[in-house]
């Protein structure tokens, strides 16, 4: 005979609260990982690598021939516009020529590519060589080194003395 009282499985009661709890930590898990912060992270971490890998490239380039390929101060120039990758003075294309970027260099930046500034200016004859570009992620912009104007000079009025700003640029210098 069968009890009316005690039968196997859950009750709904019982299925609801297990619910509810998960919904609890899956919202919770959600807020401290937010996805969309990482995938800024993750846009900045591609543009501090492109970043360095011009600035390398351009120094590997003076070291080689004995001076940057431009003759006049750089004036901001973003990396993707035709003054570096497709006019005579393609000074992009000179490094993929030279070997000191791959040839691909341009197709595998992509967009990023854009998002980088690149300025030189001469000082009694020796360049300064500055490849920036402005941190989106709350990590990369409370970045100790985002300190700088979009020219690579001193941006220390940027800086909240709290943390970054969305005004204050990461340089490789």
């Amino acid at each position: 005979m069968k009890n009316k009282f005690f039968s196997s499985g859950f009750t709904l009661i019982e299925i609801l609260i297990v619910v509810a709890l998960l919904g609890a930590l899956a919202i919770g898990l959600m807020a401290t990982l937010d996805p969309f912060q990482q995938l800024r992270k993750g846009t900045d971490s591609t543009r501090r690598s492109l970043a360095n890998d011009i600035y390398r490239a351009f120094i590997s380039y003076q070291a080689t021939k004995g001076a940057f390929p431009w003759s006049v101060d750089l004036a901001t120039t973003a990396g993707d516009d035709a003054s570096m990758t497709t006019a005579d003075t393609g000074y992009i294309d000179m490094l993929v020529d030279n070997g000191e970027l791959k040839s691909n260099f341009v197709a595998s930046a992509g967009t990023h590519l854009g998002k980088l500034n690149i300025t030189s200016t001469a000082t009694a004859g020796v360049y300064d060589l500055n490849v920036c570009y402005l941190p989106e992620s709350k990590s990369f912009i409370n970045d100790p080194s985002a300190i700088y104007n979009i020219d690579g000079t001193d941006g220390t009025t940027c800086v909240a003395n709290g943390g970054g700003s969305d005004t204050c640029y990461i340089c490789i210098k």
